[in-house]
């Protein structure tokens, strides 16, 4: 499923037209996306949880040449479903 599949959903299921569905969908993976940039942890009620986590800066190999190379920090997005969502994904 993508972006316009789930805007072709919501505007199925709560009759809007496809565009208003595709603005509603992408304003709120903007937020997500914003809240995250900006630190904060995102909770969505019987979904699940978005948090941002830091990777330190390591070394690894370059796998064609096996010379050392360091490998920067950085940080990324993790989820974390709720409880709801694990159960119906394991029946």
């Amino acid at each position: 499923m993508n972006n316009a599949d789930l805007a072709d959903r919501v505007s199925e299921a709560h009759g809007l037209t496809k565009a208003d569905a595709r603005k509603l969908v992408d304003g709120i993976f903007a937020a997500i996306t914003e809240a995250a940039a900006a630190g904060e942890e995102v909770s969505l009620n019987g979904f699940g949880k978005f948090k941002v986590k830091e990777s330190a800066a390591r070394e690894g190999r370059n796998p064609s040449t096996g010379e050392a190379i360091q490998i920067a920090a950085s940080k990324k997005l993790a989820f974390t479903p709720a409880k709801a969502v694990k159960d119906k994904l394991n029946g």
